[in-house]
This record gives C-alpha cells, structure tokens and sequence, in this order.
C-alpha cells in the first residue's frame, strides 16, 4: 500500500513510522509512505500556510491554496487518484475497525492533516471521506491520522507476519477480545483457567466465544446491539444473560 500524508509537521510521522511493525513492514515493501509538508507549496515569500477567519473569531484557519497545490501535485487530478483522500476532523465520521478493513483494501491512501483552529471550507471538497477517531478536540489531524494508518496496516497481509492474528483482536468481529494469558500459570495468586491448559481445541475455541461475548456484554453491550450472532453465539449469549438475570435475583 502507498500512503501520502500531507501535514505541516511531517517530523510527527517520523517516529510512529519508522517503528516496530510498520518499519518492518516498510522494509518488505509491504507499505511506502510519503510525507508532504504542504508548507512548502504555499505561494506567499514567508510560506504562509494560515491566515484569521472572514467575519472574525480566535484562531487561524488553514488556507486552501497550499493543500491544494501540494495534493495536486503530488496525486495530479484528484478524480482520477487510484486511492482515497481523506480528511482527519472531527466532524468526520466516527472511526471503526469496520472501515479500517474498507480501507485496508485500497491501493492507496492519501491524509489530509489540519492544524491550528481548522481548515478552509474549500479544503473538504478535496477529501472522498472525513474521519473522527472521537468526540474530542486534538490540536491536530496528525494524531489522528496515525491512529487511522496503524489500525489499517495492521490488516494488510503479510504486515503482522502470520495471517491469523488479527482475527481474535477486539472489534474484528464486533467483540471485544478473549482474556489472553501465558507463563506462568501462576502469578501473585492469579491462575490462568484450566480450560487453556486441557489440550481440548474445541473446548477451548467454544471458552474464548463465550468470554468475548462476557466481556462485550460487561464493558460494551452497545456493540451487540448491531452483532450479527452466530447460532452458537445465540446460544452462549442467552447463557450468560440467564446466569446473570438469576445472579440479580438472588442478590449476589
């Protein structure tokens, strides 16, 4: 995958980059990346990237000019892109692992980062979709679009180095993920279940169903509202509620 990020603090990308999976995804050509300070496309003698907002209030916006010119020239026409262009804000649409896995099926991605108190409205019109990570306000669009680009390179093949192991994160089939131990199996008085240590592959598949459903149903239980269940997990979730419906009843 190819990915063009256009910032004005591409020292930001430096570090998380050139780190752990995705450097190692860089050096098996699994993923190039591209930073463009679009500072440097700003057609004023000072590279004036910003400038007050017509009508007045606090802050600079991004001027439009300098995103512009730095996406055309390193994309060319933006219609005919072979990828998508995105744009970080907080306006945008709340980030899933759902649209990571859209995303991670592109050739090609193209960030678009704001700063300061935001951007031109004419910058939008550049984007093919905004993303939020969520309800809050960051400085930047940087912090975010490095949130975007590790949870989607993550599920690029070859990335992680063995195929299966996203399959059981949390989210990647709108659970939270099983409780994960390993040695020792003991530590402090905690115990690692004995269901992990039997050998029974089946047995131990049908826990791990049953305690993501658990642990979603405790800390999220919004996300098995929109869970297309299996017949199994039907099954171990209606198991579970009755535990604790007779657990509420008896006081416990």
């Amino acid at each position: 995958m190819e990915i063009h990020i256009f910032t004005i603090f591409p020292e930001m990308f430096r570090g998380p980059i050139n780190t752990s999976i995705l450097k190692r995804a860089q050096e098996q050509q699994l993923i190039t990346f591209n930073l463009i300070d679009f500072r440097s496309y700003s057609p004023s003698k000072h590279q004036n990237v910003d400038d007050s907002p017509f009508g007045g209030g606090a802050g600079m916006v991004l001027k439009p000019e300098p995103i512009y010119s730095a996406v055309e020239s390193v994309l060319g026409n933006v219609q005919d892109y072979h990828g998508k262009i995105l744009l970080m804000s907080p306006q945008g649409e709340p980030f899933k692992q759902k649209m990571a896995r859209d995303l991670a099926q592109e050739e090609s991605l193209a960030f678009i980062c704001g700063h300061y108190e935001g951007f031109d409205e004419r910058v939008r019109a550049l984007a093919d979709q905004e993303i939020s990570i969520g309800d809050y306000v960051l400085t930047g669009g940087e912090i975010p679009a490095m949130v975007v680009i590790d949870a989607v390179c993550r599920l690029l093949p070859g990335v992680l180095g063995e195929s299966e192991s996203p399959l059981a994160d949390s989210f990647y089939h709108g659970l939270l993920e099983y409780p994960q131990y390993t040695r020792p199996r003991e530590f402090r008085g905690m115990v690692v279940p004995d269901i992990l240590l039997s050998g029974n592959h089946e047995e131990i598949r049908r826990w791990r169903c049953q305690e993501a459903l658990r642990r979603t149903l405790q800390r999220r239980p919004d996300l098995l509202k929109t869970q297309d269940f299996s017949d199994e997990e039907r099954e171990l979730l209606a198991q579970l509620e009755s535990r604790i419906s007779n657990l509420e009843k008896s006081g416990c």
